[in-house]
């Protein structure tokens, strides 16, 4: 459902939140090893959430990534899929037609679009709070 690039940002914000709660700066190495992510591919997916300004990035020898405390619980997961994806995961069609839409519908069409707008709900109401505290507290796993 999401791209690669989009999963692995998705872990990697989880992570910094998570550590961000403990006044913690974590490393590019340690997150791409975290999230089972090459660091080549997670810098790059790094930067696009520093760009967007959904996750912070401090240089030097204490340096790394970060969230502000305060802006954790503001973090929506839709901010995230956007800022590395856009908004092509709520567009096209359930099986790949290059027209379709409510004039012309595929076999699919309006379970698909069910599934989508229920996909944006819970993306635009869920935050990094929610999941970096049950990362921490033991409720869920960013790998195996």
């Amino acid at each position: 459902m999401f791209s690669k690039a989009c999963e692995y940002g998705i872990k990697a914000s989880i992570y910094i939140a998570a550590n961000s709660y403990d006044g913690v700066r974590v490393s590019l190495k340690e997150i791409a090893k975290e999230i089972n992510s090459p660091e080549a591919f997670t810098a790059k997916i790094l930067q696009d959430l520093v760009r967007n300004k959904l996750i912070n990035s401090v240089k030097g020898a204490y340096g790394g990534f970060e969230i502000e405390k305060e802006k954790i619980s503001s973090i929506k997961l839709s901010q995230i899929v956007n800022a590395i994806d856009g908004d092509s995961i709520y567009q096209g069609c359930g099986l790949g037609l290059d027209v379709c839409d409510a004039n012309h519908p595929c076999p699919v069409h309006d379970q698909f679009k069910n599934i989508r707008n229920e996909l944006r709900y819970m993306l635009e109401h869920t935050n990094l709070e929610q999941l970096a505290l049950d990362i921490k507290s033991g409720a869920s796993f960013l790998k195996i």
